[in-house]
C-alpha cells in the first residue's frame, strides 16, 4: 500500500478523503467547463483549467504513492506544486474579463 505506514484506519481515511477530492474536483471542473461552453467566457475556461489542475494533482500524488511507490515527500511535493499552479490559474480566472 505504498508509503502509508500509519494505522490501517488512517490509510483508509486518506484514501476516502482523496477519493472525495477527486469526485468533487471533477464535478467542479465539469460544471465550470459546461458553463464555459454555454457562455464562451474565458474566465470560466481558466476556472475549469485551474480546478482540473488541482484535481489532477491530488490524483497524481495518490497514484505516485499507491502505484509507483514514490517516496511520500515526492508525492506531497507533486501535489503541492500542482495545487499551487491550479490556484494561480483560478486566481487569474477571477481577473479575466
Amino acid at each position: 500500500m505504498g508509503h502509508l505506514s500509519g494505522s490501517p484506519t488512517v490509510a483508509t481515511l486518506i484514501i476516502i478523503v482523496k477519493t472525495g477530492i477527486l469526485i468533487l474536483g471533477g464535478l467542479i471542473t465539469y460544471f465550470s467547463l459546461k458553463a464555459y461552453r454555454r457562455t464562451g467566457s474565458s474566465a470560466l475556461r481558466a476556472l475549469a483549467l485551474g480546478f482540473g489542475i488541482v484535481t489532477f494533482g491530488a490524483l497524481l500524488a495518490g497514484a505516485f504513492d499507491m502505484l509507483l511507490s514514490i517516496d511520500f515527500a515526492t508525492g506531497v511535493l507533486v501535489d503541492a506544486v500542482l495545487t499551487f499552479v491550479g490556484f494561480a490559474v483560478i486566481t487569474y480566472s477571477l481577473y479575466v474579463e
